[in-house]
């Protein structure tokens, strides 16, 4: 391929993540109404945390459904941000959908999470406990590192942060503790699903559902997955031409789980929402290392990379995808 042909490639391939809004926001809302008729549901529950995916997913429910049909639950713990209970609500208002607020804090309290999580920080950091803050992070995957190693931030109570390696069973131990806020969350969208007759949505863009960003029998549960299909960047696009506020559209995603203000590209994707996409879709794509890296503003050897940290991730999490195993299939419930 000459030069000229390698940056045409380049241009088209940036521009291969564009799509259709009305025709997607359409098919997917028809495939809504055919999922819940299948399923003898009458309407859709989600969790709406002020982020962008549940925002279009909320906004993709109204618009198969109608907005009497959609419930939201906000569920905020100890650790969340106070904005995002604010972008939640101004989200089912702008949508007229009801919506309740569900504090999981007191649960979580009653189940030990923090108390289990401070505990394993408490392995690295005695001195951990009140007035301090943590989260964890992971190595930036153009570094060429062969593991994706991650790595415990935390705050004394005068803001003084420290980085510090983890033993396997200490970040083990802050990440089972932490799981319990995805489950707790979910359990009560079911109990409002069970209430309403309603189907749970899931809200993971297909970046989050390929690479395993969400919790087994948290927030990876669901109905429903409306936009599991959608690159994040697709997302976006949908949101604007759904009218999703721009507050919204203009908030950096995050995890809005951890007690330090935490991006997803620090805890996850060790790369901004755009380029994973465009790295993503190279390699599901066929293209090349050269083209995918002129569409992303990386270099070949940069792409190769993030290509090797997506199949790791792809394979360490492949049984988040995965229902229980049986021993023999049961032919007559189609298992």
């Amino acid at each position: 391929m000459t030069a000229h042909a390698s940056q045409k490639a380049a241009v088209d391939a940036s521009k291969l993540l564009t799509l259709d809004a009305e025709a997607e926001i359409e098919r997917i809302a028809a495939a809504l109404r055919e999922q819940l008729r299948d399923m003898r549901k009458r309407g859709l529950v989600l969790g709406l945390s002020g982020g962008i995916d549940s925002s279009v997913s909320l906004a993709l429910a109204v618009r198969a459904v109608g907005a009497k049909n959609v419930f939201c639950v906000f569920m905020p713990e100890a650790d969340s941000d106070p904005e995002s209970l604010r972008l939640g609500r101004l989200v089912a208002d702008t949508f007229g959908v009801q919506a309740v607020v569900e504090d999981i804090g007191p649960s979580l309290r009653a189940m030990d999470c923090y108390e289990r999580r401070d505990a394993a920080i408490r392995e690295v950091v005695p001195e951990y406990g009140d007035g301090w803050a943590s989260k964890i992070v992971i190595a930036n995957s153009l570094e060429g590192s062969a593991f994706n190693i991650s790595s415990l931030v935390v705050q004394d109570p005068q803001g003084k942060q420290q980085k510090l390696r983890m033993p396997p069973a200490v970040y083990l131990g802050i990440v089972a503790a932490t799981n319990m806020k995805q489950r707790t969350r979910k359990q009560i969208e079911y109990y409002h699903g069970d209430r309403l007759n309603f189907a749970v949505i899931g809200t993971p863009n297909r970046l989050e559902y390929d690479q395993g960003f969400f919790v087994k029998n948290g927030d990876g549960a669901a109905d429903v997955k409306p936009i599991a299909h959608l690159y994040k960047t697709q997302v976006y696009a949908l949101a604007e031409h759904l009218g999703i506020p721009d507050e919204i559209r203009r908030r950096p995603p995050t995890t809005d789980t951890y007690s330090l203000a935490q991006t997803q590209e620090e805890f996850y994707f060790s790369l901004p929402y755009d380029r994973m996409d465009l790295c993503l879709y190279g390699l599901n794509n066929g293209l090349t290392a050269d083209v995918t890296g002129m569409a992303a503003g990386l270099t070949a050897e940069q792409v190769e990379r993030v290509w090797a940290d997506i199949a790791a991730k792809r394979k360490a999490t492949r049984y988040l995808h995965l229902g229980p195993r049986l021993v023999s299939k049961v032919e007559e419930v189609g298992a």
